[in-house]
């Protein structure tokens, strides 16, 4: 017998049985149910953490699940591997980012492969190498050509230290994230996708996705804000120069007193008379300091500056002072406001501020408002006053009429507005995809032609951290020829945003040596969508909006047939210690290696999958990993324990079986069928393993008595508790599987079946209650009728007490669990 259970040996003979076999490479195979299943795939930073460990052992044992029950599956793995920290790394280390980035893909590499995951590790790629991001530059052109790639000047989140652009999520407090420094906002030429082209069906089609959380598509749905309402154009008083509003509130209209604009609009300089230009000039600077997200909070101050100009009221002909307020921004609705003060609580802030004029068009019904006691703006439903022809109205009847209105005095449109812009990708960095166009001064904007393509990120780029792209300073890529015209010209020193590589890598791994193309589609169109995609909450928005924004373009270019690429999602929870999430900068950080080196990777794998749902944070408890691993040494000794009862041991015989093997059949089949419910589609694996855990309590309580008819049972126990156990342990499982006699492991041996019949209980437990509360337990056979069960209810010496002296008034039988008397 194997005395104790070392992880260490166990665990090292396995890893090297799956990879010297292949035993998780995959094809197509038409005659299986495919399955594909995918964790987002990690950046490269060099060291798995705890959240790495329990978001793949979720993925892990989702793949192994499904393989035993048949399914052909699809589990790849591959590294984000573009992106800012290796350029900063290559600074600080003074080496380069490809060094740093492969160096740690190595590493992390190891790391996996000693969890025991089973990826197809054949199928691995890493969106830094050249044959996965030339793909990409060709897809970029052939958007390019459809219309859904152009380039514009546009205002920019700008870190002056490190010389690049910032998304929004990299922007702290106005900081950037990577350096502290004060971000500014910057104009620049700047390349886009025509994501909006696509709004609304991405919109639609979240009322598509039953198998992805709520709370995650009413993100997507915000992010896309689909809006109805009018655009309305107010003319600039002694100028030909109109300002166009996009608003929802067209019933507020006879109430707008004054414009604002975005501090980067295109007007607000041209309007701004020569008195007025050094005060505008001054807060525009500071606007472009402060952070886009912070300008929209609602507790942030709103500041403005009057730029001396006026517009007209298109119905009421009043005068409107135009202002910048720092609260407008330029890439929401049009960059400008009008400003309602009465009847939106920012601008009557405002208002009050500055001292500018208030008038009420939607009053309380049944109730007058004075605009001089006002204290905060009414912004319910009510009835129109000074509102012209619409007087008396209700606001929600006028809005629509107003729309009508101005529509027909060809004063406004009505529309349809979103909140999503279009998506910047330019970055002004080395270490991403470049793209592939060239300027001209003579053509303009040449795309590489595709002959020409890969367009190669140079080796012999310097990394001093200061001076901007290190891209732009060498020669032999900047300057070329013109493809066209053959006249001297540079090349586009922006790469691609590292959300843009992210955004179909999941079908790349369906073809990862295909050489023809981006993508083999009769081998997309086996394995997409994916069955299963996995990852943290944070991706919520940006990631998932742009991964499906790029399936459905990819679509219409002819490479793909899905519309979606993720069927079901899952978005785990985070990884606590100490009341807050595992991190350096908190000191409190488990490391992964410590911990498989102590007590094995089974061990992490349980522990995480047991402590908490997937969906819910994990917190960390050292007890917790303790007990797991205490847990699988005691099923290691069972299993050898019983070995020599077992060995040979034929099939069960129901009709020998005494009680006692009987109700431990009963617990082994109750048991397979509560862990094929809980794992199969709602993922409750922490009650699937307490459910194990509950049948190894019930085996070390079942005594065999060397019965022939026991060791049958014992051994058909065992064994499913080998194989319930596989996919959360695949190491020991694959272990204790072979010292069973079993060969070719335990995905091959298949996922057990219950039987029914052995699951019926005999008898029944029936709680009884007086009045609603607990005062007896009943044993009766599992056929009893309603009548031989209330016999017995009130036989019971424990609840006659209750009885005496009352009287009956009903009896609610709950059949199979429960029987209420109620006594008055």
């Amino acid at each position: 017998m194997e005395e104790k259970y070392i992880p260490r040996n166990v665990e090292g003979k396995w890893q090297k049985i799956w990879e010297e076999g292949k035993a998780y490479k995959v094809g197509e195979d038409p005659a299986k149910p495919k399955y594909y299943l995918l964790e987002m795939f990690p950046y490269p930073s060099g060291r798995i953490h705890m959240g790495h460990v329990r978001n793949y052992s979720i993925g892990d044992v989702v793949a192994r699940y499904k393989r035993m029950r048949g399914f052909n599956v699809l589990h790849p793995m591959g590294w984000d591997a573009f992106g800012m920290p290796a350029e900063n790394a290559a600074i600080k280390n003074k080496s380069h980012p490809a060094k740093w980035t492969y160096e740690n893909i190595a590493y992390m590499r190891s790391q996996l492969k000693k969890m025991g995951l089973s990826y197809d590790w054949g199928r691995e790629l890493a969106t830094c190498d050249l044959d996965y991001y030339k793909w990409e530059q060709k897809i970029f052109l052939e958007m390019y050509e459809k219309g859904l790639v152009y380039k514009k000047s546009s205002f920019v989140n700008w870190c002056p230290a490190c010389e690049t652009v910032l998304a929004n999520e990299q922007v702290e407090d106005g900081a950037c994230w990577r350096c502290d420094s004060e971000v500014v906002q910057k104009e620049l030429e700047q390349w886009f996708f025509r994501i909006t082209r696509y709004a609304e069906e991405l919109l639609e089609q979240t009322c598509h996705l039953p198998g992805w959380p709520e709370r995650v598509l009413v993100m997507q749905r915000n992010w896309i804000g689909k809006s109805f309402g009018c655009e309305i154009d107010f003319p600039v008083e002694g100028k030909l120069e109109k300002i166009t509003v996009f608003t929802t509130r067209q019933d507020t209209l006879y109430g707008a007193t004054f414009m604002s604009l975005a501090p980067e609009h295109p007007l607000a300089l041209q309007l701004t008379t020569p008195e007025r230009r050094a005060e505008v000039g001054a807060f525009i600077e500071k606007v472009k300091k402060t952070d886009k997200v912070k300008r929209t909070a609602e507790d942030f101050e709103k500041e403005g500056v009057f730029t001396g100009s006026y517009c007209i009221n298109p119905v009421t002909n009043r005068r409107m002072p135009i202002y910048l307020a720092n609260f407008v921004l330029l890439d929401y609705g049009t960059g400008a406001v009008m400003a309602v003060p009465t009847h939106d609580q920012r601008d009557f802030e405002f208002a009050r501020k500055y001292d500018l004029p208030l008038q009420v068009v939607i009053r309380p019904e049944g109730e007058t408002l004075d605009p001089a006691t006002m204290t905060a703006a009414f912004t319910e439903p009510g009835i129109m006053v000074n509102s012209g022809p619409f007087d008396g109205l209700r606001s929600d009847e006028a809005k629509e009429k107003i729309a009508d209105y101005l529509q027909k005095e060809k004063i406004g449109t009505k529309t349809v507005n979103y909140r999503l812009r279009d998506w910047g990708i330019s970055r002004q960095r080395y270490w991403g995809n470049p793209i592939p166009v060239i300027n001209c001064d003579i053509c303009g904007v040449v795309p590489v032609p595709e002959k020409d393509l890969p367009v190669v990120l140079p080796m012999d780029a310097e990394f001093t951290g200061e001076g901007g792209n290190p891209l732009a300073k060498v020669p032999a890529f900047v300057n070329v020829s013109c493809p066209q015209c053959g006249a001297e010209a540079r090349r586009e020193t922006d790469t691609m945003d590292t959300f843009v590589q992210s955004s179909w890598y999941f079908l790349r791994y369906c073809s990862p040596d295909f050489a023809a193309g981006p993508l083999d589609k009769a081998r997309a169109e086996y394995w997409m969508p994916v069955d299963q995609y996995i990852g943290g909450i944070e991706h919520a928005v940006l990631h998932l909006l742009y991964a499906r924004f790029f399936t459905k373009a990819l679509r219409d270019l002819g490479y793909v047939d899905v519309d979606e690429p993720f069927r079901n999602l899952l978005t785990q929870g985070m990884v606590i210690k100490d009341g807050a999430k595992m991190s350096k900068s908190k000191g409190n950080v488990v490391d992964p290696d410590a911990l498989i080196d102590r007590y094995g990777a089974d061990t992490a794998r349980l522990f995480s999958l047991f402590a908490a749902p997937p969906e819910k944070d994990l917190d960390w408890s050292d007890q917790g990993v303790e007990g797991s691993y205490r847990f699988l040494s005691r099923v290691w000794r069972l299993v050898y324990e019983t070995l020599p009862l077992v060995e040979t041991a034929g099939p069960v015989d129901a009709a020998l079986l005494t009680t006692d093997a009987k109700a431990l059949r009963r617990v082994v089949h109750k048991t397979i069928r509560k862990v094929t419910d809980d794992v199969d589609e709602r993922f409750h694996f922490n009650t699937a393993i307490a459910a194990v855990m509950e049948l190894v309590n019930a085996l070390y309580s079942f005594e065999p008595k060397n019965a022939p008819e026991h060791a049958a049972v014992l051994k058909e126990a065992v064994e499913s508790v080998v194989l319930l156990l596989a996919p959360f342990v695949p190491h020991m499982a694959d272990e204790l599987w072979e010292a069973l006699g079993h060969q070719g492991g335990v995905e091959a041996a298949g996922w057990p079946a219950w039987d029914e019949a052995a699951c019926v209980d005999e008898e029944l437990l029936i709680v009884v209650q007086v009045n609603g509360k607990l005062r007896g337990k009943i044993t009766v056979p599992a056929a009893a009728s309603e009548e031989e069960v209330k016999a017995a209810a009130f036989a019971d010496d424990k609840v006659k007490p209750w009885l005496d002296g009352k009287q009956v008034r009903k009896a609610i039988y709950v059949p199979g669990k429960l029987f209420n008397i109620v006594v008055g």
